[in-house]
C-alpha cells in the first residue's frame, strides 16, 4: 500500500482556538480537575478547570498590561511543572505565541530561539535561568526583549498585579483574536544537526488534532483519567499531550526531576503515562537488574518470555491453557510488582520519539500495561499516527489519526498530510519549500504501510549508511536490538563510505556494578576500566552477534569500540528527547572511529 488516509471525525469551527478547550471544561457542571499539585506537606491537591481559568485570565491580563500584543512571541524556559502549563495558556489568552526553550539550553541556544522568534518577553523558572536569558540578551543584542519574569518567587504575582486594570472585554477581544489558521506556538527543533528550525504550529494543529484524537482515544484520556508529566514540556510530544489532556478533561500532575518519578508514580497513581522508548527500556532493564542482583534472574527471564508469548497469543486470538496458568503465576510473582512500582493503576502508556521494538511492546502488554506506540515529528504537532486500544499492531506505530494521511514515496520516505502538519518554518520559506512536496510533508523517515493502513518505521533517511561497497544499511535495525540490553546505554552504528560496518557502544553506569558482580568482577570497576575488560567486551560482542543475525552479512557489525563515557544531553551527544546527535558523536569520537578502521577487526 502506498497511501492511506483517515477522514476527520470532528469538524472544528474556523474561529476556534486553543483557549476554547479550557473554556469548554470550565463550563461543565462537573468542573473537572485539570491539574494536580504537590502541597508543602507532600500531598496532591487538585486544581479545577474554573480555578485554573481564573488564574490564567489574571496572568493574561497582566501580559496585556505589560505590552504583550496579539501575535507577540513570549518565551518559556523552565523544567516541566504546573506553572509551565499556566503561563502557556495565559499567553494564548492574551493573544500571544509561546516559544518553548529547553531549560538546559546554553546562552547561545537561548539567544537563537528568542532572537529568531523576536520574543518580547520570557518566563524563566528560576534565578539561574534568568541569568542565562539576560546573558543571551546582552551578548546578542536582543532589543525586542522587554520583560523577564520568574515562575518562582514573586514573579507571577507581579504579572497578576499588573493586569488588575485590564477589563474582561479587552481580554476577550485578545482571546478571540486567533483562529484555527493562526500560529499558536513556534517550537524549535532540538537539532540533531545544524541550527534549530522554528516550526509554526497553528491553533488548528492542536485543536483539530486533539478533538480527532479524543474521538478514538476517549477510553484513555477523559475526566476519569490522570497522568503525570515528566518529559520536557518544551518538546512537542509532552506539549501536545498537555493540550490533549485539557481537551479531554483529564488531570495532569508534573514532576520536574525524573529522580523522583518512581515515588511520584506510586503516590499519584496515574492511569496513563507518556514516555520515550528509552524510559521503557530503563524500566525493564532496571527490573531485570534488580532481579538478577537478588538471585532471581532466571525467574524474571521466564516471566518475560511468558509475558511476550501471552501478548502474542492474545493478538493472534487464542491463548492456550498452559500459557494462561503460567501467566497467572507470574502475575503474582512478577507482573503485579512491576505495575505497583508504577502506581498500580497504569493501564496505558503512550510511547513516541523513536521506535520501541516489538519485544518490549509485547512484554508490557503481557504484564497488563498496554503501550500505544505512535509516530510524529515537531513538524506534525507530535502524532501523525498512533495505535489505539481497539486497533493495535505491536511493532507498528498505528494508523493515521482521523484527519491525517500517510503516503510512501518511491524511495520509501514517509510523507504526511492533514490537520497535524505545521504551517511551515518561521522565517524560512526556503526550508519550507524543500520540506513540502505538492502539499505533502517530507518526514525524513523510511517506512511502509501494511494492508490495513498501519505505519511501520524502518529508520531515518538521512541516517542511512552507504558502505564503500555500495550497501545501504539502516543503523536503527541494529542499534535498537543492542541497546535493549541492560549493560548497554547507547549505540552508534557507523560505516559511511567505509569497507565495513562498525559501532560505538557506551555502558549503562547504573546497571554496570551489579552486572560486574554477577560476572565475578569487582563492582568498583570504573567505566574506563570496564571498557577495556575482556569479559565486558565478550558480552558486548555476544549482543552484537545476536543483532547481526537479523541482517545480511554486508550489513552486520564487524568491529566495535566501547567508549569510556556515556552519550548524554550534558555532554552534547543527546537531544532533550534522548535522540543521539550522530554528527556530534562522530566528530567528538573521530579518533576512536579512525582507530577502529585502522586496526584489525574484533
Amino acid at each position: 500500500m502506498r497511501e492511506f488516509s483517515v477522514p476527520p471525525l470532528v469538524v472544528v469551527p474556523p474561529e476556534t482556538n486553543i483557549t476554547d478547550l479550557l473554556l469548554r471544561q470550565a463550563a461543565k457542571p462537573s468542573n473537572p480537575s485539570l491539574f494536580s499539585r504537590l502541597d508543602s506537606a507532600g500531598a496532591w491537591q487538585n486544581v479545577s478547570a474554573k480555578d485554573f481559568l481564573a488564574d490564567v485570565t489574571a496572568l493574561a491580563k497582566g501580559l496585556i498590561a505589560s505590552g504583550v500584543g496579539a501575535g507577540d512571541r513570549v518565551g518559556i524556559m523552565s523544567r516541566t511543572r504546573y506553572e509551565w502549563a499556566l503561563v502557556d495558556f495565559a499567553i494564548w489568552f492574551a493573544g500571544g505565541v509561546p516559544v518553548p526553550i529547553y531549560e538546559t539550553s546554553s546562552p547561545s541556544q537561548v539567544a537563537w530561539n528568542l532572537g529568531d522568534s523576536g520574543a518580547v518577553a520570557v518566563f524563566a523558572e528560576a534565578a539561574h535561568h534568568e541569568d542565562i536569558i539576560r546573558q543571551a540578551a546582552t551578548s546578542e543584542g536582543l532589543t525586542a526583549l522587554h520583560h523577564v519574569w520568574q515562575l518562582e518567587g514573586a514573579g507571577l504575582d507581579a504579572v497578576r498585579e499588573a493586569g488588575r486594570g485590564v477589563s474582561d472585554a479587552e481580554l476577550e477581544a485578545r482571546r478571540t483574536s486567533a483562529r484555527l489558521t493562526d500560529i499558536a506556538t513556534i517550537i524549535y527543533t532540538s537539532g540533531t544537526t545544524g541550527r534549530p528550525k522554528g516550526c509554526e504550529l497553528t491553533h488548528g494543529n492542536f485543536v483539530e488534532l486533539s478533538d480527532n484524537a479524543l474521538a478514538i482515544l476517549g477510553d484513555v484520556v477523559n475526566e476519569n483519567s490522570k497522568t503525570i508529566m515528566f518529559l520536557p514540556l518544551a518538546h512537542v510530544f509532552a506539549r501536545f499531550i498537555s493540550v490533549l489532556a485539557v481537551a479531554g478533561g483529564a488531570t495532569v500532575a508534573h514532576t520536574p526531576d525524573i529522580k523522583n518519578l518512581l515515588a511520584d508514580l506510586q503516590s499519584y497513581q496515574p492511569t496513563f503515562i507518556l514516555a520515550v522508548p528509552r524510559v521503557f527500556e530503563k524500566v525493564y532493564n532496571s527490573a531485570l537488574t534488580k532481579a538478577e542482583d537478588a538471585g532471581k534472574g532466571a525467574i524474571f527471564h521466564k516471566a518475560t518470555e511468558t509475558a511476550i508469548a501471552f501478548s502474542k497469543a492474545r493478538q493472534a486470538g487464542h491463548i492456550g491453557l498452559g500459557l494462561k496458568l503460567r501467566h497467572t503465576l507470574f502475575d503474582k510473582l512478577v507482573y503485579g510488582k512491576l505495575r505497583a512500582a508504577m502506581g498500580g493503576n497504569v493501564a496505558h502508556a503512550v510511547s513516541g520519539g523513536g521506535p520501541l521494538g516489538e519485544r518490549l511492546g509485547h512484554f508490557f502488554q503481557g504484564i497488563g500495561m498496554q503501550i500505544l506506540e505512535g509516530y510524529g515529528l515537531t513538524e506534525t504537532t507530535a502524532p501523525i499516527s498512533v495505535n489505539t486500544p481497539a486497533l493495535i499492531k505491536i511493532g507498528s506505530v498505528g494508523k493515521p489519526l482521523p484527519g491525517n494521511a500517510v503516503r510512501i514515496a518511491e524511495d520509501g520516505e514517509i510523507l504526511a498530510k492533514g490537520v497535524c502538519v505545521m504551517r511551515g518554518y518561521y522565517n524560512r520559506e526556503d526550508l519550507s519549500a524543500e520540506t513540502f512536496d505538492d502539499g505533502w510533508l517530507r518526514t525524513g523517515d523510511i517506512g511502509r504501510l501494511d494492508e490495513d493502513g498501519f505505519v511501520w518505521i524502518t529508520g531515518r533517511k538521512k541516517e542511512i549508511i552507504v558502505t564503500a561497497g555500495g550497501k545501504n544499511v539502516i543503523p536503527a535495525l541494529l542499534e535498537d536490538q543492542i541497546r535493549a540490553d541492560a549493560l548497554v546505554s547507547q549505540v552508534l552504528v557507523v560505516g559511511d563510505n567505509r569497507p565495513f560496518i562498525g559501532a560505538l557502544v557506551t555502558l549503562d553506569q547504573e546497571a554496570l556494578p551489579g552486572w560486574l558482580q554477577r560476572h565475578g568482577l569487582p563492582a568498583s570497576t570504573t567505566i574506563e576500566e570496564a571498557a577495556e575488560n575482556s569479559v565486558v567486551k565478550a558480552a558486548v560482542q555476544d549482543l552484537i552477534t545476536q543483532a547481526n543475525a537479523s541482517v545480511s552479512q554486508a550489513e552486520a557489525i564487524k568491529s566495535f569500540r566501547i567508549v569510556p563515557s556515556d552519550f548524554t544531553e550534558a555532554s552534547g551527544h543527546l537531544t532533550p528527547s534522548m535522540k543521539v546527535k550522530r554528527a556530534q558523536v562522530m566528530k567528538d569520537f573521530e579518533n576512536v572511529i579512525e582507530e577502529m578502521y585502522g586496526a584489525p577487526r574484533n
